[in-house]
């Protein structure tokens, strides 16, 4: 058996999401944690401590400088990913950007246009597990496809939180995309009309209920309830057979006069942030142009921002 090839990955960030992001590449074969910067050194110091990163860097030039990394992981927030990803394409890496890349569709263009090296966005929970068995169980499934999306969202706790008021106004891109990006996964063709049953108010969000239709017959419904309780969910019908993933990570099937059956779990979503460690994988195999599963290039990602942009066209 052959060793791969050392795959050097550096870190632009250095809070939750860039430990997650460190520990799941750092379980992938071949791979090495060669440098990290953050605006706040401190914090990328003790990270590096944690994990046994090489180099702290006080700058993306330095980092590739001294890392030679042919990836960097950029985990910046919504409005900062634009300057840090643009500063990121001088260099000869590829890149793997948080979501979503950019606050807003338009901000996501832009750095679009300044990509140079193949870009990739972190849409993890198209690496679970349970989404993997239904997307490949529904492969083989006849018959058109009913998909129901239920979204929560609350951008009055989001503001409480510390969340930027740009990035609150557009919170349909910064966290209902996780939710919206499973139409794209599980729905067939081209999308032929969208109807807004209940359009979202961005002067009084409550519950908004949109009908999206494609040319393969099947239909998608979004649920979304923009101030008050609710699961993040999704289900698909195709035939006799009915697919339910709630909480996200954990998926059921029914046959239809038989009772649900839970289908197998992946350990890795249970190990690491759930979609992490297989979107580590997926990223490292585009690298070395192996199967790159259902891994989302930059202008996949933003696909996925059109169709959030055309869906709340009120924002």
């Amino acid at each position: 058996m052959t060793t791969p090839e050392l795959i050097k990955v550096a870190i632009v960030g250095a809070g939750y999401t860039a430990k997650e992001h460190i520990r799941a590449f750092a379980d992938v074969p071949g791979v090495q944690i060669a440098g990290i910067h953050s605006r706040t050194r401190a914090r990328a110091e003790a990270l590096a401590k944690e994990f046994a990163i090489p180099h702290v860097c006080d700058s993306i030039a330095e980092l590739h400088e001294r890392t030679q990394a042919q990836l960097v992981v950029v985990t910046v927030v919504e409005l900062s990913m634009n300057a840090v990803a643009t500063a990121c394409f001088d260099y000869p890496w590829a890149a793997l950007l948080e979501k979503p890349p950019g606050y807003d569709l338009d901000d996501a263009l832009a750095i679009q246009r300044a990509a140079r090296r193949p870009v990739y966005v972190a849409l993890n929970r198209r690496a679970l597990a349970a989404t993997i068995e239904v997307v490949a169980r529904l492969a083989d499934q006849p018959g058109a496809r009913f998909i129901k999306l239920q979204d929560q969202q609350s951008q009055a706790r989001a503001l409480a939180g510390g969340q930027p008021p740009l990035v609150v106004k557009n919170w349909m891109f910064a966290n209902s995309i996780h939710v919206i990006d499973y139409v794209r996964q599980l729905a067939r063709g081209t999308l032929t009309a969208i109807e807004q049953i209940r359009a979202y108010d961005p002067a009084a969000p409550g519950v908004v209920l949109i009908r999206l239709q494609y040319d393969s017959g099947d239909h998608a419904l979004y649920e979304g309830i923009w101030h008050g309780p609710g699961p993040w969910a999704v289900t698909v019908t195709a035939g006799d057979r009915r697919w339910e993933m709630r909480p996200l990570e954990q998926a059921v099937t029914q046959k239809l006069g038989a009772p649900p059956q839970p289908l197998e779990a992946q350990r890795w979503d249970a190990d690491f942030k759930p979609g992490f460690r297989r979107q580590a994988e997926w990223t490292i195999a585009a690298l070395r142009g192996g199967d790159t599963g259902a891994l989302a290039t930059l202008a996949d990602g933003i696909e996925s921002m059109r169709l959030v942009h055309a869906m709340f066209p009120n924002k």
